[in-house]
C-alpha cells in the first residue's frame, strides 16, 4: 500500500509500509498486523508502529486495502432525511467510526418513501457497498426486500427506528422510559392534564412514546383522555404547520384545556414553541410543554425549552461499529443485540411552574 505526505520542501513523496518496516527493523507484515491493531503484536510495538505512522502522515489508502481484501471499504447510510438535528448527530458518529476503521460512507434519503427507500438500496447496492445502515421510513412495513438483501450475504443493521421483523443488530434510544420520565416529570411539576402530539406513523419511536406517555400516567393514577391524543403529519413542512395549528387550537378549545403539553419528535417540539407563542399562550403559564429534540438552540427560545436529548452520536457510533463487526465477522457465531441507549431530560423553564 503506497501513501503520501509532504516534505519540508512541500513536495509530495510516498511512503510504505516497507519503508516504516526499514525505519523500525521490522517486517512489514508485523506494521501491517500493528496498524490493523491485530492481537498477534504486541503493545508496545503497536505503539511505536502508530506513533511513527502518525509522525509522518501515513493514512490508510482504502482502496488498496479493499482491493486487497475483496472488499470496497464502503458502507450504505440511509436515512429518512438529513434536514434533522438528530440524523445529522448520528451521521457524525456513523462518519467518526467507519472512517477510524477506513471505511467510507454513502449518504442516500429515502425521504419517508419505501419506493424511494428502495431505489437506495438498489444504488447502494450495486455499487458494491460492504453493508447497510438503516433507519427505516415511515412507509414501510414491509421488510422481505431488506430481509432478502441480508440473506444474499449483506450484511444489514438497522438503527433508530427498530422492528421486530428483523434478526439483525440494531441500535436506538430507549423511547419508552424517555417518554416515561418526561410524562412524571410534567406530573411531579403539578401538571395533570397532559396531552400528547405525536405522528401519524406506525414507527416503533411514536409506539413506544406512546405508552411511555400512558404507563406514567397509570402509574400516577391519572386517567388516559383519548381528547388529548393528537397526531402531525410530518413529512411535509407546510401540512404539519396546518396540523400543529389545528391541534392547538383543538385543545384549547376543550371545556378542560390541557394544562401540559408533551411532543415525540424535534420537528414538532421545536416548531409548537413557535406556534404557541404566534397564537397567544403563554408558556407555561398557560400551558407547559416538553418534548423529544436535539436542538442545539433549546436555551435560546422563548421560554427555554425543555427537551428529552437523545444519544444521537452513541448512537451512530454503535449501530457503524456492530455493521463493521459483521462486515469483517470478527465474531463467526455473533448474537444479534437489541441495544436501547439511555434518554435525559434536560429541565428548563418550558416545564416549570412560575
Amino acid at each position: 500500500m503506497q501513501f503520501r505526505h509532504q516534505n519540508e520542501t512541500g513536495m509530495n513523496n510516498s511512503i510504505t509500509l516497507k519503508d516504516i518496516a526499514k525505519a523500525l527493523h521490522l517486517s512489514t507484515s508485523t506494521i501491517s498486523k500493528a496498524l490493523n491493531d491485530s492481537y498477534e503484536i504486541g503493545e508496545e510495538t503497536k505503539k511505536r508502529v502508530v506513533a511513527y505512522a502518525r509522525e509522518h502522515h501515513y493514512v490508510p489508502n482504502r482502496m488498496a486495502k479493499g482491493l486487497k481484501q475483496g472488499k470496497s471499504r464502503s458502507i450504505g447510510v440511509v436515512v429518512c432525511s438529513l434536514d434533522n438535528n438528530v440524523i445529522a448527530q448520528m451521521l457524525d458518529g456513523i462518519d467518526k467510526v467507519s472512517t477510524g476503521k477506513s471505511y467510507q460512507i454513502i449518504i442516500m434519503q429515502s425521504k419517508e418513501s419505501q419506493a424511494q427507500e428502495m431505489a437506495c438500496i438498489d444504488l447502494l447496492y450495486a455499487g458494491g457497498i460492504d453493508g447497510l445502515l438503516i433507519s427505516p421510513a415511515c412507509e414501510t412495513i414491509d421488510f422481505s426486500y431488506l430481509k432478502a438483501l441480508q440473506a444474499s450475504g449483506l450484511p444489514v443493521v438497522l438503527f433508530d427506528r427498530l422492528t421486530d421483523q428483523m434478526e439483525t443488530h440494531k441500535v436506538g434510544a430507549d423511547n419508552f422510559k424517555g417518554a416515561y420520565d418526561a410524562t412524571l416529570h410534567l406530573i411531579e411539576n403539578g401538571y395533570k392534564r397532559i396531552a400528547h402530539l405525536n405522528t401519524n406513523t406506525n414507527l416503533s419511536i411514536s409506539i413506544d412514546r406512546l405508552n411511555g406517555y400512558k404507563a406514567a400516567l397509570a402509574d400516577q393514577k391519572i386517567d388516559f383522555k383519548a381528547a388529548y391524543l393528537r397526531s402531525c403529519d410530518y413529512t411535509d413542512t407546510n401540512r404539519l404547520n396546518a396540523d400543529l395549528e389545528q391541534a392547538i387550537k383543538y385543545y384549547m378549545s376543550l371545556p378542560e384545556p390541557p394544562d401540559a403539553i408533551f411532543t415525540t419528535t424535534d420537528q414538532i417540539t421545536t416548531r409548537c414553541v413557535t406556534l404557541l407563542n404566534k397564537l397567544g399562550y403563554r408558556i407555561p403559564g398557560d400551558v407547559a410543554l416538553i418534548g423529544f429534540t436535539n436542538t442545539e438552540l433549546a436555551d435560546a427560545m422563548n421560554p427555554a425549552l425543555s427537551t428529552i436529548h437523545q444519544p444521537a452520536f452513541e448512537i451512530g457510533q454503535l449501530a457503524a461499529e456492530k455493521l463493521i463487526s459483521l462486515i469483517e465477522r470478527k465474531h463467526l457465531e455473533e448474537d444479534f443485540e437489541t441495544i436501547k441507549l439511555k434518554t435525559q431530560i434536560l429541565v428548563r423553564s418550558s416545564s416549570q411552574k412560575n
